[in-house]
């Protein structure tokens, strides 16, 4: 580890962790530590490639920090899988993270790869697909939470998805009346999407019933200690989240720093612009944090500028497939964009700033802070830089 004292925090999918883990950062309060930044990573398909982007990314925090400032450093360590550009999902990462399916995760694997013409396969691909989110339980819970594309037919959301993957001329009228073996191209997306649905309600869940509390506790033993959430991609959601999970009254938390964060920039929003009924998951839960939310965020990240609002649409919208996907991507439709492609939306007072006004002249000392990061950061994973360590310094008010 490239920064002392460091410790892990480690937390299973449902957000429970094992015990002791509060008394050893109370622990670091005691020996003097005032300041603990918290890294949360993103989509990561290891514990120890986590442990290796915490040490990478705290690596120039010592030299960043003003003299006197005693600091400490958590990696916060929870299942996550690559999701990368790739079209199917990593089959060994897929298993890492959920073990219980791997029977599931191969037979998957194994229509994808022989692509049969048969409505039969994609009938037990549509299964197998629900069998690995879990949606049969969510379905009986809350039937409004679940994705159509989890539950309509599979043939017809497989070939949406091909249409709006760009096959569109492969697409006949007539759904089932032709070759079904195209439509494996976007049974690939259906899967990837599907992965990402499970990681997007682990991360809410570990943030908010795992982070959330365990600083509670921390709070209670050590209340002068300042905490310093960092999360990357869906590692932002997570520590994000972790604010509707602090105990009432208890605000031991003194920054946030979103790098690409794989959720809504309209979460801190008390009014949608699109539906002034409804408010973002997280409104208002900026008044939580004693100092400001800062959320970089890149033009480059096409992760986040494509794949999410794709992702963010199929999960509200169920007449996205109920007619030919012209559109169906939405990149362009502010309702499904991402904080870490554009920032904090919707939020009055809201400051915006250049990477390089954040660096010169520092962050405001409370609100929403967006911070155009598109000079260094050219790609969804591209977060190992100094300069974004100076950004989480400069919101931390600990530099020199």
């Amino acid at each position: 580890m490239s920064v002392e004292p460091y410790r892990e925090i480690t937390f299973d999918k449902d957000g429970d962790g094992p015990p002791g883990q509060a008394s050893e950062l109370v622990a670091l309060a005691r020996r003097g530590v005032g300041d603990l930044v918290v890294f949360a990573h993103g989509w990561n398909s290891s514990p120890s490639g986590a442990t290796l982007l915490c040490s990478d990314f705290f690596a120039p925090f010592p030299e960043l920090l003003a003299p006197g400032v005693e600091a400490g450093y958590a990696g916060l360590i929870w299942p996550s899988m690559v999701f990368s550009g790739e079209p199917v999902p990593d089959f060994r990462a897929l298993v890492t993270v959920l073990p219980e399916k791997e029977a599931v995760v191969g037979r998957l694997t194994e229509l994808l790869a022989a692509a049969p013409d048969s409505t039969a396969a994609f009938t037990e691909f549509g299964a197998l697909v629900r069998e690995l989110t879990d949606v049969g339980a969510r379905c009986a819970a809350a039937p409004e939470s679940v994705p159509e594309f989890l539950v309509a037919d599979p043939v017809v959301v497989c070939a949406r998805f091909t249409e709006a993957l760009g096959d569109a001329e492969s697409v006949p009228a007539d759904l089932f009346g032709g070759d079904l073996r195209t439509f494996w191209k976007g049974a690939k997306e259906v899967l990837r999407q599907a992965t990402y649905y499970v990681m997007r309600q682990r991360a809410g869940q570990v943030g908010e019933h795992g982070l959330g509390p365990l600083l509670g506790e921390v709070a209670r033993a050590a209340p002068g200690l300042r905490v310093h959430l960092v999360g990357h991609s869906m590692g932002a959601r997570l520590v994000a989240y972790a604010l509707r999970g602090l105990p009432a009254g208890a605000r031991p938390v003194a920054s946030v720093t979103l790098l690409q964060g794989a959720f809504s920039h309209y979460a801190f929003a008390a009014r949608l612009p699109h539906d002034p009924g409804r408010s973002g998951a997280l409104r208002d839960l900026q008044g939580r944090v004693r100092g400001p939310v800062v959320a970089c965020h890149s033009r480059y990240d096409t992760a986040l500028g494509v794949l999410y609002p794709l992702a963010s649409r199929l999960a509200n919208d169920s007449a996205s497939l109920a007619g030919p996907a012209t559109g169906l991507l939405g990149t362009d439709d502010p309702r499904w964009g991402a904080i870490g492609h554009d920032g904090v939306r919707a939020v009055p007072g809201a400051v915006r700033m250049s990477l390089a006004q954040a660096l010169r002249s520092g962050v405001p000392g409370a609100g929403c802070v967006s911070v155009d990061t598109s000079e260094v950061v050219r790609s969804h994973t591209d977060i190992r830089r100094a300069e974004l360590a100076e950004v989480v310094v400069a919101a931390s008010g600990t530099g020199r």
